[in-house]
């Protein structure tokens, strides 16, 4: 997901901010055709698939977060005349799928907090089942847009809360920092705090919420059934970090010459130690109390598999 999200992303030549697709534009032309565009899809994100090496001939892509995407032929000399493709995914109807809506609230200590809340079609909005769905990363973030994994959530009647705790990108270099070393302290309360303002609002029943999430929204996932147990009913950890020192041992080659940063955005397994130590949920399993689903991938060269093979036993 998070792979063929930030592919999208740069395919399609965006930026993402908090809730809303933004370009800098280079020159007048540009801006005037790309405003046509916005004016013409009112309410969904467009981009420019490709063109013609005259600039003349596009494919027009257009997507929400109820619709996976559509391809619309576009002529300069023809001004105003879209010509359809195709629809991607055409048996999957706008009227059946759930609007993705941006969310602002406040974490314990102030700061504000983005991410967003998709509710089930045709369902009060009250007293749901609920999952908040933790992003990987840390570095990275959750978009406005069509996911496929939210939508089968809420078309089983789930409320799907996404944070994007601090450190999550898009939000500044000061939000960014504000997540240096705070794998399962501030960036884990700005989660719990999220869930805490699903249940003040009345989205969730309190009795049923669950948390998932792969790569680090796994570890999210372990350390809020260890942090909060009395929070979520259970969890559910895919290729989740289990352990912060035995992590930064399996580093592959690759992301040896990041582990300077590493050390700067996680920690120090020496250095830090103590804090490793109160937040390496092989650790403090015995404080989880309720069911727990973990799921890896046998070749995960990132996370590997003795990660969950250590938090399972």
């Amino acid at each position: 997901g998070i792979i063929w999200s930030d592919l999208r992303r740069k395919l399609l030549g965006a930026t993402w901010y908090t809730d809303r697709l933004h370009r800098v534009y280079f020159d007048s032309d540009a801006e005037k055709f790309f405003n046509m565009l916005q004016d013409r899809f009112a309410g969904r994100e467009v981009a420019i698939s490709s063109m013609t090496r005259d600039e003349k001939r596009m494919l027009i892509f257009v997507s929400s977060d109820r619709l996976v995407g559509q391809l619309y032929y576009y002529d300069k000399d023809r001004p105003g005349t879209f010509r359809f493709v195709t629809d991607f995914y055409p048996w999957l109807k706008e009227e059946h799928l759930a609007e993705m809506k941006p969310i602002t609230y406040k974490a314990r200590d102030g700061l504000d907090i983005h991410g967003y809340l998709t509710l089930p079609v045709g369902v009060e909005p009250k007293n749901l089942p609920a999952v908040v769905v933790v992003h990987g990363g840390p570095e990275s973030r959750d978009t406005w847009g069509y996911d496929s994994e939210v939508q089968l959530l809420a078309n089983r009647g789930l409320a799907v809360l996404q944070v994007n705790y601090r450190i999550s990108t898009g939000y500044g270099k000061a939000f960014w920092k504000a997540g240096f070393k705070q794998w399962g302290l501030k960036q884990q309360d700005d989660i719990t705090d999220g869930v805490r303002w699903l249940i003040e609002r009345g989205f969730a029943d309190p009795r049923r919420i669950a948390i998932y999430g792969g790569s680090y929204g796994g570890y999210a996932t372990l350390m809020g059934l260890i942090k909060t147990p009395e929070l979520y009913a259970c969890g559910i950890d895919y290729v989740g970090v289990s352990n912060l020192f035995t992590l930064f041992k399996s580093i592959p080659e690759y992301w040896k010459p990041l582990l300077e940063q590493m050390y700067e955005t996680i920690g120090h397994p020496e250095k830090d130690k103590a804090q490793f130590e109160a937040t390496s949920p092989t650790l403090l399993a015995e404080r989880i109390q309720s069911p727990l689903l973990i799921a890896q991938g046998a070749n995960d060269p990132r996370v590997v598999k003795e990660q969950s093979d250590a938090m399972v036993e």
